[in-house]
């Protein structure tokens, strides 16, 4: 590739050779060095290209070999610049081209969001903007890393992002939590309990304390100074286990208090209270053969439409499909081309029968307990119902489950007098023997 390259720049030759002596010219351009390819024979004679300062050496060996050589086809950018030398417009615009490249190449002009499922493109791109990372921007003004720190701290939901620039184009990558759970008929959500981690240090002390109304069932602890036990009832907000642990001398005595932070594994048998609704009718859109279509061409900010948008239909859904205009794999420009079709319909209302909202209240009881499952939540006892008034259907109940508990909290730090912490088994305080005289 980089010869064939080399050899364009430079110019080259499909010459033929003709004549009695033709192993003889080749044995002399061997002989003064001059490098010839693709020889093959064409009519009694030999086709052979060379470049074009091997060429130039050729007067001297034709006039001892009594050769005759012709010129079958020129190569390369010289023949090519001297071909069109009177055409200063298309050098000119060809020179205007490649600056322009050049100058689009130093933009950002497609920003790609891979991994996303819970946020949308346009509510991750409408955040994007807020600090000031936008299609147009300079690619020297992009801090990859900073994007992270931004994105991973406005969602909560994304546990990793990674940002990129390949090309013209910015790629974000995310990936989600997947294992968070949508709380059921309310604001409620379930969390890891000890597990999850918090913006603080990690040499800050913490207590872990619960996180709902429960009963305790299990419980290890790794650090910190159990509180309750199992089988004992507690509120949410009560301490679990302390982060706390007092350091006592021979007497006893409190003498000071050593921070860590707790660690347990905890469960809980609660109620879960489960609430879902569904409407009794639903809507069916009945498309006619109509539609209005109009195509664009959309220059950076600016768009060009080529047909009429303008339509009185009361119910109609809008539909565009956009293709990017780049040049190889990653190199995007400002420059799109799409189709915008309008597509009315009439509404039809339909009711659900008694069999229909059974199924579709059941698939989703079913879907969140299965979510609550990867959690690691034992459902123990089910008394969710499903009722049917007159314009909806509800599933209404609670679950009795056995579940991971607690939250980190910080712990109170209480403070030691000093002459308590001045006090050792071995010394009293004005550092004589402890034995008395």
């Amino acid at each position: 590739m980089l010869l064939s390259m080399i050899r364009y720049i430079k110019g080259y030759v499909q010459i033929r050779v003709i004549g009695y002596s033709a192993e003889r010219f080749l044995n002399a351009c061997s002989h003064r060095g001059i490098y010839i390819w693709g020889l093959r024979p064409s009519n009694g004679a030999y086709e052979m290209y060379m470049s074009v300062d091997g060429f130039r050496r050729l007067k001297p060996i034709i006039k001892k070999t009594g050769t005759r050589v012709v010129i079958v086809r020129r190569f390369g950018l010289p023949f090519f610049l001297h071909r069109y030398r009177k055409r200063k417009l298309f050098f000119i615009g060809a020179f205007l081209s490649v600056a322009l490249i050049y100058i689009l190449s130093l933009f950002i002009w497609d920003i790609d969001i891979e991994g996303n499922l819970s946020q949308t493109d346009e509510n991750i791109l409408e955040f994007l903007q807020t600090k000031e990372v936008e299609h147009g921007m300079k690619k020297s003004n992009v801090d990859c890393a900073r994007i992270v720190k931004d994105i991973r701290k406005e969602y909560d939901g994304i546990i990793w992002v990674s940002a990129s620039i390949q090309g013209s184009r910015l790629l974000i990558q995310v990936k989600e939590n997947e294992d968070s759970l949508p709380a059921a008929g309310g604001d409620e959500e379930i969390e890891e309990g000890a597990d999850k981690e918090s913006a603080e240090t990690e040499e800050e002390p913490q207590d872990i304390v619960a996180d709902r109304d429960c009963t305790i069932t299990e419980m290890i602890t790794r650090k910190g100074i159990p509180v309750v036990k199992e089988g004992d009832a507690v509120k949410k907000g009560d301490i679990l286990v302390c982060g706390r642990v007092p350091v006592n001398n021979d007497a006893g005595e409190t003498t000071g208090y050593h921070y860590n932070r707790s660690d347990a594994d905890i469960k809980g048998k609660t109620v879960l209270p489960y609430e879902q609704e569904q409407d009794l009718t639903y809507i069916e859109k009945e498309f006619p053969a109509v539609t209005r279509e109009e195509l664009y061409l959309k220059v950076g900010k600016y768009r060009f439409g080529l047909g009429s948008r303008n339509h009185d239909y009361e119910n109609y859904e809008v539909t565009s499909h956009e293709k990017r205009w780049k040049i190889g794999e990653k190199f995007y420009l400002p420059v799109s081309t799409g189709t915008r079709t309008i597509q009315p319909y009439t509404p039809k209302k339909h009711k659900y029968s008694e069999k229909q909202l059974q199924s579709i209240l059941s698939a989703r009881f079913n879907k969140y307990c299965e979510d609550l499952e990867k959690k690691g939540v034992e459902i123990i006892e089910n008394d969710v119902k499903i009722y049917t008034g007159s314009e909806e259907a509800r599933a209404k109940g609670n679950l009795t489950v056995i579940m991971p508990i607690g939250t980190p909290a910080p712990t109170e730090v209480i403070d030691v007098p000093k002459e308590k912490e001045n006090e050792t088994t071995g010394e009293n305080i004005d550092g004589n023997d402890g034995d008395s005289h």
